[in-house]
């Protein structure tokens, strides 16, 4: 399972310091993050998204992932994701599985003017080391889980394969 962590910060450097940070915990193998990306909102309201991610098929990335993600939380594109028939399925997975009404406006007042956030996909919740890392930067914590069997769908969506072939 598959959990999608939201820690909003007061300010629109912190979640950048904070993913900078959850990279080199990657490096020492505490944490393997399948997507990162950091949301901040400038105080004119203008939101302003990070990824890091990488090339998951042929064409797909973790990048499309976010761009519909972030367009269904905030009312936006972010990322100049255009809609065709294979990222249909993925945002009918986002919209079923990971982004509830509730979440949803959760994560909306998280990210008021002035404020980021660091948004990260992992398979297993961070260790107390990587907690404790991250514990210095404060900041609040949302949580959203993707079952075993949408994570599936998600990840053949994206790589444009059928489970079987993986």
């Amino acid at each position: 399972m598959s959990e999608l962590l939201v820690i909003g910060y007061d300010d629109e450097q912190t979640a950048a310091e904070a993913a900078a940070t959850v990279e080199q915990l990657a490096e020492d193998l505490l944490i393997q993050p399948d997507a990162i990306a950091v949301i901040s909102r400038d105080r004119d309201g203008r939101f302003h998204a990070q990824t890091n991610h990488h090339v998951v098929g042929a064409a797909t990335t973790w990048g499309m992932f976010w761009g519909l993600l972030f367009g269904f939380l905030f009312f936006v594109p972010l990322l100049g994701v255009a809609f065709g028939a294979a990222l249909g399925g993925i945002a009918g997975l986002i919209d079923r599985a990971l982004v509830n009404r509730d979440f949803a406006t959760r994560v909306r007042d998280l990210l008021q003017p002035g404020t980021s956030a660091l948004f990260l996909l992992v398979e297993h919740v961070p260790s107390d080391k990587v907690i404790a890392a991250l514990s210095r930067y404060g900041g609040t914590v949302l949580r959203s889980s993707l079952d075993s069997t949408t994570e599936a769908e998600l990840q053949e969506a994206l790589s444009g394969r059928s489970a079987s072939q993986s």
